[in-house]
């Protein structure tokens, strides 16, 4: 059963017939002797070396299966410092400022209320995926019989770390002497807790000024969600969009259900793109370290990597992913981070990303430069995209193959052809367009990226690119 929640960058399932108590037990004791076995690899010798912080989201599920974690963690030995009911990248600070072996976050991100897992970091927060320790962690889980143990008696500490946490996000975070109105759609998640706690009127010193805050389903008590808490699809932003625009806002903010994402409407109730918004942010963060690295996911604009490089710049693409990111972020020495999925990372937050910072930088940027936020994200935004499609194919790697063929350097178009991750083939400077391809890792699914410099173009090569990758899915 364990090998069945266990995915490539985290544990999930449905609760309780995939994911149960005595699970998370497991995946607790397993969690603590990889996490103290890595910390005591690196040669760390802190006692704080054997704390463990975890949090948990909001689902129903959640403090049950935090007990029952938190009971595996301490049968190991682990120390665990209890954090609560916190959103995601509380974690990545918590693990750093605390200088703790790891963490467990408790949630199942943007999935059903049904669905539950853990988000698991090492030292530093740095990501534990497949390839980083979470087969290690399985191992572990699935060897630990619970009948015959005899429990190391860690110990747990409850800690409440808001107030250093709120601190550290609004250092992110300056009006000026500006005025702005956001609404803010909490998806029935983590925001609902953390926006109030970090920006609002529970935050430590009070709400900040010249910010009003109208809120959007921000009750998650009942484990229940207005809509999907998924950002990502259209249909999730309908009421926001709305709402904006009703209340003259600024702007407009959803996050997902443990908030450690968000996606951004402008003023005009128009959704941005996570890789528009990437480029803007990028340069305020290049105008205070010129000449730094950007890390950007692979499907983002061209306009994105031209716009760092005039900004003064060096852009640096990356897999798709948190694991892959956040590597790109340490090994690059990038101030910032970001990709299409909603998360953006910051140097000067552990490499790792976050909701709450990502949407502080807006504000700010919007504050400085006196325009709306539609003005500043026009220049970016000067390509015809595709956004995601999905492609039915059981023959996936041949799919693949005949896209080489046809476009790349042998065929007619002669095209540059780079497997970073999946296929990208490059005929922009030629013909004004590109795309990227990837396999989805558990379906029979291809999933298409495709820019060109104007929309005849775009239609024409759809046309071209679509018939090789199976049947369109529609959503």
């Amino acid at each position: 059963m364990l090998g069945r929640v266990f995915k490539a960058y985290d544990v999930r399932g449905t609760y309780p017939d995939l994911l149960n108590d005595n699970m998370a037990w497991q995946i607790g004791f397993g969690c603590s002797k990889f996490l103290l076995g890595d910390a005591q690899a690196a040669g760390e010798t802190s006692p704080m070396m054997r704390n463990i912080v975890v949090g948990r989201d909001m689902r129903l599920s959640s403090p049950s299966l935090t007990k029952a974690l938190i009971q595996g963690i301490n049968d190991h030995g682990g120390h665990v410092i209890d954090l609560g009911m916190i959103d995601t990248s509380m974690i990545y600070f918590a693990i750093n400022h605390l200088d703790c072996a790891g963490g467990v976050m408790v949630t199942a991100s943007h999935n059903p209320p049904q669905y539950n897992g853990f988000k698991v970091s090492k030292r530093q927060a740095k990501p534990v995926g497949e390839t980083t320790g979470l087969a290690e962690v399985r191992k572990h889980a699935a060897m630990v019989d619970k009948l015959t143990l005899q429990p190391a008696g860690g110990r747990v500490e409850q800690r409440d770390l808001w107030p250093a946490y709120a601190k550290h996000v609004r250092s992110f975070l300056d009006l000026g002497s500006k005025k702005l109105k956001v609404v803010i759609d909490a998806s029935n998640g983590m925001a609902g807790t953390m926006i109030p706690k970090v920006f609002g009127k529970n935050a430590p010193g009070g709400p900040v000024p010249g910010l009003t805050i109208i809120e959007l389903n921000f009750d998650n008590s009942k484990g229940v969600f207005a809509h999907e808490p998924n950002p990502l699809v259209a249909a999730n932003l309908a009421q926001l969009q709305a709402a904006v625009v009703q209340q003259k806002a600024d702007l407009g903010v959803c996050f997902d259900g443990d908030a450690d994402r968000c996606v951004l409407v402008d003023e005009k109730g128009q959704v941005v793109g996570c890789d528009h918004l990437t480029g803007q942010l990028a340069k305020h963060f290049l105008a205070k370290a010129p000449g730094s690295a950007v890390v950007y996911d692979l499907r983002s604009t061209k306009a994105l990597e031209e716009d760092i490089r005039k900004a003064g710049g060096r852009p640096v693409r990356s897999r798709v992913g948190h694991v892959f990111m956040k590597a790109a972020m340490a090994e690059q020495h990038a101030v910032f981070g970001g990709e299409l999925s909603g998360h953006f990372y910051f140097r000067d937050n552990f490499n790792a990303d976050s909701g709450a910072i990502a949407m502080g930088i807006a504000l700010s940027v919007i504050a400085s430069s006196g325009q709306p936020l539609s003005k500043l994200i026009a220049p970016i935004a000067r390509y015809a995209q595709s956004g995601e499609i999905n492609f039915q194919i059981e023959e996936k790697d041949a799919a693949l193959a005949d896209l080489k063929k046809t476009f790349g350097p042998a065929g007619p178009h002669k095209g540059v052809v780079d497997e970073l991750d999946g296929v990208t083939i490059d005929c922009f400077s030629k013909e004004g367009w590109w795309c990227n391809v990837r396999k989805s890792n558990t379906e029979p699914l291809l999933r298409l990226n495709l820019e060109a410099r104007d929309k005849k173009i775009l239609a024409k090569m759809l046309e071209q690119v679509a018939p090789k990758l199976g049947k369109r899915v529609e959503h």
